[in-house]
Order: C-alpha cells, then sequence, then structure tokens
C-alpha cells in the first residue's frame, strides 16, 4: 500500500518592505496618536508594555537616553513619573539590569532574567584578578551592603587602575559591586544624579517578585524571545535575538516552537535577505502618522542592521568617534516622520543658555527638506518645551539647517 503522501508546509506569506516597516513602528507604540491631554502613569506602562525595556546610558549631552523613548512615544511627560516607577521605593514598578545591554525592565520580567544572573565570571574579565590578588574580597563587599545598604561606591573606593584612554577604569569596591549586580546578589536601591546606589534585592525588589518561581533556562529564554516578537512586530532571528542579546543556540529553538505554535508566522520580507517571522498578533496599518526623535538607544533603531533593512538608514552613534572623523555629529538622533527616517539631527541640551542647539541638521535622500524642516520644527519646539529650554537653536551644518533655521526663525537661528 503506497504511504499517505506529506503534507506540504503552507508558502510564507510575503510582506511588502513598506507593510513589514509599518508593523514595526506600530509593535512599538508608533501608530497610537499622542494623549492629548495629561500624560499619567498608564500612558507610561502602556509604553513599558510595548517596547519590553528601556535601556540605559550615561551620556546626557541631551538627556538621559531612558528617558527619550517615553517622550517619542508620548510626547511631554513629566520624567518623575518614571523616576518613581523605577526608582520610587516599594511603590516602583521597575528594576535594573542587564538585558539589552544595562536596562530599566517591568518587575514582570525578574525571574525570566535569572538564567542571566549568577554568571559575572564569564563576564567579567577583572574579576580573574580581583580574585588572585584579592581573595574573598567580592564576599566582603556583600556583607557590607547587606549590613550597611544602601552603598554607593565611593564608599568603596580604592585607587584605579591606570589604564590610558579606558572609560572603565573601576576601583576594585566598584567591580565587586558590578559583579554583585551581575550576579542578582545586590540590584539599584536609586540613583542620585544617575550614581548607581546598591542594596540587596530583599530591601528593593517586592516580595512576591523574588517569591515568583525561576523557571526552567528554556521556557525563560522562550519567553523572552515572545516579549521581543510582540514588541518588534515582525524580525529575523538576529533581530529576536538581539533584543535580550540571547544566543543563537537558545533562540532557534525558541523561535522554532513559537513557529509550531502558531505564535511567530514565517515570511518573507521584500529587501530582505534573511528569513523574518510575523508575530501572530501584530498590527497591520495601512498608514503610521508617527513624528519622534529617537534616541540612539530607542529599541526601533537601536540594532543598526535592522534599521538598515526598515529604513534604508545606515545609522552608526559617533561619540567614540574622533570629532573630525564624524560624519553626522556627536549625538545624532534619527528623525521620524510618518513610517520613514527623514533625518537625523545632532542636538545639544545647553543648559546654562536655555538653548537647545541643533550642532547639524542633515536630510535623507530624497526627503523632501522643506516638509521635514517644518514638522522637525515643532518636533524640537516640543522637546524644547520638554527639556525647561527657552528656544532652539540651529547651527549652519548640513544641507536641512537652512531650512531649519528658516522654520525655527531668525531670532532664534544661530
Amino acid at each position: 500500500m503506497a504511504s499517505p503522501p506529506k503534507l506540504l508546509p503552507e508558502p510564507a506569506q510575503h510582506l511588502s518592505a513598506g507593510q513589514a516597516r509599518r508593523i514595526a513602528l506600530a509593535a512599538q507604540g508608533f501608530a497610537t496618536p499622542r494623549p492629548a491631554g495629561r500624560v499619567d502613569a498608564r500612558h507610561l506602562r502602556r509604553v513599558i508594555d510595548q517596547v519590553g525595556l528601556l535601556q540605559i546610558d550615561s551620556v546626557n549631552v541631551l538627556s538621559r537616553s531612558h528617558y527619550l523613548p517615553v517622550f517619542a512615544r508620548l510626547g511631554p511627560y513629566p520624567r518623575s513619573l518614571l523616576d518613581q516607577m523605577a526608582w520610587g521605593g516599594r511603590r516602583r514598578e521597575m528594576f535594573e539590569y542587564w538585558a539589552h545591554e544595562a536596562s530599566l525592565l517591568p518587575m514582570s520580567l525578574h525571574h525570566l532574567l535569572r538564567w542571566r544572573m549568577g554568571r559575572a565570571r564569564t563576564a567579567f574579565a577583572n574579576l580573574t584578578r580581583l580574585d588572585r590578588e584579592r581573595p574573598g574580597f567580592v564576599e566582603q563587599v556583600l556583607a557590607l551592603v547587606a549590613e550597611q545598604g544602601p552603598v554607593r561606591s565611593g564608599a568603596l573606593a580604592t585607587e584605579r587602575p591606570r589604564t590610558p584612554g579606558s572609560m572603565w577604569n573601576w576601583h576594585d569596591g566598584k567591580i565587586a559591586l558590578e559583579v554583585l549586580f551581575y550576579d542578582g546578589k545586590v540590584t539599584t536601591s536609586s540613583r542620585p544624579n544617575f550614581e548607581r546606589v546598591y542594596d540587596i534585592p530583599e530591601r528593593v525588589i517586592p516580595p512576591e517578585v523574588l517569591a515568583r518561581a525561576t523557571p526552567d533556562p528554556v521556557d525563560a529564554h522562550r519567553e523572552l524571545v515572545r516579549i521581543a516578537a510582540r514588541c518588534l512586530g515582525v524580525a529575523t532571528e538576529a533581530d529576536l535575538r538581539d533584543y535580550f542579546r540571547q544566543h543563537h543556540s537558545v533562540a532557534r529553538p525558541a523561535i522554532a516552537e513559537l513557529v509550531e505554535t502558531g505564535e511567530l508566522m514565517p515570511v518573507v520580507v521584500e529587501g530582505w535577505a534573511a528569513p523574518a517571522y510575523l508575530w501572530h498578533g501584530a498590527r497591520r496599518p495601512r498608514r503610521v502618522s508617527a513624528r519622534a526623535l529617537l534616541s540612539p538607544f530607542d529599541s526601533l533603531v537601536w540594532f543598526r542592521p535592522r534599521t538598515e533593512r526598515l529604513f534604508g538608514m545606515r545609522y552608526r552613534i559617533e561619540i567614540y568617534t574622533p570629532a573630525p572623523q564624524r560624519i553626522y555629529g556627536y549625538y545624532v538622533l534619527p528623525f521620524l516622520l510618518g513610517d520613514t527616517l527623514v533625518a537625523r539631527v545632532d542636538l545639544k541640551a545647553d543648559r546654562p543658555a536655555g538653548v537647545l542647539r541643533v550642532q547639524a541638521a542633515h536630510a535623507e535622500p530624497g526627503c523632501c527638506t522643506d516638509d521635514t524642516a517644518a514638522a522637525l520644527a515643532e518636533e524640537l519646539a516640543l522637546m524644547a518645551g520638554w527639556l525647561q529650554l527657552e528656544r532652539v537653536a540651529v547651527m549652519p551644518c548640513g544641507d536641512l539647517a537652512a531650512p531649519l533655521a528658516r522654520q525655527v526663525g531668525p531670532a532664534t537661528a544661530g
């Protein structure tokens, strides 16, 4: 008897580049209009749910980076609301940990990242030296935090290593605290002036969060891929892995399982060389009418290969590039208009002068400079007010600078 014919898998759906771009924007919260009235904690929670986490970075030339993605999606909002959610004592709703780099995450994700805790020895090259030169020092620091916390790293200051040109010249006390932070044995209690203050989790993380069962790493990895897929809308394997910095050895099986359950659907995206996956609940808007300045660390653009695939923009942060070699500037933000990245601007908050300085403004190829300049001027004015700056000043650098200066106005240009 002949064997029954094998059922062939259904052909993958095809998405145009525009469809994929709009799906991605909707998943990241850019297909929803900004609130018309007062912004409150409910709006912030919605944004955190849409993006999954906020990356933290110390650069403050414009604003701390974790504030900017919320502004991009909501417009002006009280930054104190986010501070309360992140560092507001027992009422806090978020915690700090290494997820996509240093990040702020909702408490609901704490148990899903415990597989990474306890692995500091693979993350810190200095730990071997510290163990050799000061055996038991890390354990002594933990005991000190448990007894006297919260603790600033300055309380444990020792002589810093002399490594010319290194930004990570931490003293041994700071290294020990960061090792313990990575291991989950201490966490961030507060951040006065953005300095991390450390304490044991039992005095920071709500007890019901700590009491939640630790999942099997396989289950945790699958859930993190599931969250990444929902936040991205449509994504390649590399996109999904990058969101929580997972290794392909654990992400690939998780993706395969989500495909099998129907939560991820294989798709072919116009212009994408790699296979892609569509989140089963992804919105597919016909139009996106967004307007936003994007932090270099915004989850929409933080994975640069994806940014280039989605928007055709080759975007690199040039903070660490010597000034004469920079192309677009020091702290450059892409400008999203509609469903397209139409420009990039190098911004600086000159707080003593009360000025939001546009150090350079460049239009993307094929974008209408007049329309772009008009929309960008409005968004810059909105940002200046949010940052409590009195005016916008446009420097004469870049092909968009002149039309932008005309829109901003002669009294505020220069």
